[in-house]
């Protein structure tokens, strides 16, 4: 019943099954697997499709020759499983060269190059299928605020994004692009912190009907802001083209833990949200299993990304099928028709008749919503007791 299917697009990185346990205090605790293994692994767990980093694939000093081998066996591969690449993206920020940032880097050499970076990279992406391309600036920012100029940073980012455009549009790629929010780690700051800043920043680039945005749980969550609601302006906005699905602790570190296993509430309501308006892009999983799992506990984290996904799926729809929430949603959103002649689109005759109606203030403070009731009957839904 909660088993993943092509039509749910069901998405993993290279990075995500394939990470090896390394973090700030200790070494790799899983041996390194190949792309094609980790092609081969998200098959058996019934994943719909893998996106890659330029470098996970390719590693970064690779000969020409070695890069065309590592392709080869890696189309290879999805012809042989039957997955597909719905997104791709940059490594701007492993390197020792994007110590500084990439597109905002403080040396014009740095900016060059990860342009040239980028450029590579989607021709790759593009050649394995990728519709969607993601840009996160993990090193676009400051540790202190003397060493870089906040609106220079802005018009370098803005210059990159309009480059890449005109490139992709010079091609001839059938590309979009996504851009990632996050307020800070491995940068003390990250600039354009939260997916409103990135629609934000969107707005003013030459080409926005071009780019979208991809947030992700984690990163919101770091910030204490409600992920739901961004991902909500977003869509409202038509700039949901792709979506980072993981969990995290509000004001932790960058967590990436397996979607749903810490903020259940939360997630249930993302999903609602996603389900509800038709959301028609790939769902990715942008987390790893714990530093404890050896690769068949990774599998298990895999599988249960997609299985929590599913089995929140079924509790929307019967959160939508429920006659007791139903009728209580009923009574809040009831409305009736005596304020119709003076909202919707503004006119000078509502506004006269607006501002000449008297409203009974004392009675509109004494309204209440049922809003704890409503509350408890979603946690025992949830609970499985509804």
């Amino acid at each position: 019943m909660y088993e993943p299917k092509p039509e749910h697009k069901f998405t993993f990185g290279l990075w995500t099954v394939g990470n090896v346990g390394r973090d700030p205090f200790g070494e790799p605790v899983r041996p390194t697997k190949t792309p094609v293994e980790l092609v081969q692994l998200l098959a058996e767990v019934g994943a719909w499709g893998v996106n890659f980093h330029d470098n996970d694939l390719v590693p970064i000093d690779a000969t020409p020759a070695e890069r065309d081998k590592t392709v080869a066996d890696f189309k290879q591969a999805l012809a042989d499983t039957g997955l597909v690449v719905p997104m791709a993206t940059t490594n701007l920020f492993s390197d020792p060269a994007f110590r500084d940032g990439a597109f905002t880097s403080n040396d014009a050499q740095v900016r060059a190059y990860a342009l040239q970076k980028t450029m590579k990279a989607i021709d790759l992406g593009v050649e394995l299928g990728a519709k969607i391309y993601v840009f996160w600036g993990g090193r676009e920012g400051t540790e202190t605020d003397a060493g870089k100029d906040p609106i220079t940073a802005v018009k370098r980012s803005r210059e990159a994004m309009n480059y890449l455009c005109e490139y992709v549009i010079d091609q001839g790629y059938d590309l979009k692009f996504a851009l990632e929010a996050k307020p800070n780690e491995p940068r003390g700051d990250i600039y354009n912190a939260t997916t409103g800043n990135m629609l934000a920043f969107i707005q003013t680039l030459d080409h926005p009907e071009m780019v979208g945005v991809n947030p992700e749980v984690a990163h919101e969550h770091m910030a204490g802001l409600n992920f739901t609601h961004h991902v909500a302006q977003a869509m409202e906005a038509g700039k949901l083209f792709h979506i980072d699905l993981n969990d995290q602790a509000f004001g932790r570190y960058d967590q990436d833990f397996r979607f749903g296993s810490v903020n259940l509430k939360s997630a249930f309501f993302l999903v609602k949200l996603l389900e509800d308006n038709g959301y028609d892009g790939s769902r990715h999983f942008d987390a790893h299993a714990y530093r404890t799992s050896d690769y068949e506990d990774v599998k298990a984290f895999a599988r249960g990304c997609m299985r929590t996904y599913l089995i929140l799926k079924e509790k929307v729809a019967r959160f939508n099928a429920d006659g007791e929430i139903q009728a209580l949603l009923t009574e809040i959103n009831a409305d009736g028709s005596e304020m119709t002649p003076f909202m919707g689109q503004f006119t000078p005759e509502k506004a006269a008749q607006l501002r000449s109606h008297t409203f009974d203030r004392a009675a509109l403070g004494q309204r209440g919503q049922p809003y704890e009731r409503l509350d408890q009957l979603v946690v025992e839904l949830l609970l499985g007791v509804r």
